[in-house]
């Protein structure tokens, strides 16, 4: 078996114990192993409709087959990206995937042209989150300066 067959299978193995965990449902296991239905596998369609509809002409219509087909084709592209960068995390003994994973995986697969874009969209991702954190900490430090204490805040809501 390959290294992206294991990948996928691990992302299969994973989803599929997600799944069991948050349903408790058992009512998809045939002989020991967990079936996968369609929506599971696939990104929903009407997110996939949404994203085709941009470039068509408002009286434009797109066809059934060509929805499905673009539907599996990038919910193929994600686990193919997704895998690759769960090879990098596990190869690093990490349990959790973050950008960089995701943009040596688009460099390792060929996918040069999406690293750069991506690259700053990350970059200015991580500075917008230090930023809300920064003004979560100001608020808080505040609310101290005047006697109370964060947890009392809350208590009192």
């Amino acid at each position: 078996m390959s290294n992206s067959e294991d990948s996928q299978q691990y992302l299969n193995d994973m989803l599929v114990k997600e799944e069991d965990e948050a349903s408790g449902d058992e009512s998809d296991k045939q002989d020991g192993s967990i079936m996968l239905r369609e929506q599971d596998r696939f990104l929903p369609i009407c997110n996939i409709i949404k994203i085709m509809k941009v470039p068509v002409p408002q009286n434009g219509k797109i066809a059934k087959d060509a929805r499905e087909c673009i539907q599996e084709c990038v919910s193929e592209f994600i686990s193919f990206i997704s895998s690759e960068a769960i090879e990098r995390s596990v190869a690093e003994n990490r349990k959790t995937v973050n950008g960089d994973d995701l943009l040596v995986a688009f460099s390792n697969l060929g996918f040069d042209n999406y690293v750069e874009p991506l690259s700053i969209y990350l970059q200015k991702y991580r500075e917008s989150n230090k930023s809300d954190r920064n003004l979560f900490l100001d608020a808080s430090y505040a609310q101290n300066e005047d006697g109370s204490s964060t947890n009392e805040g809350a208590k009192q809501q």
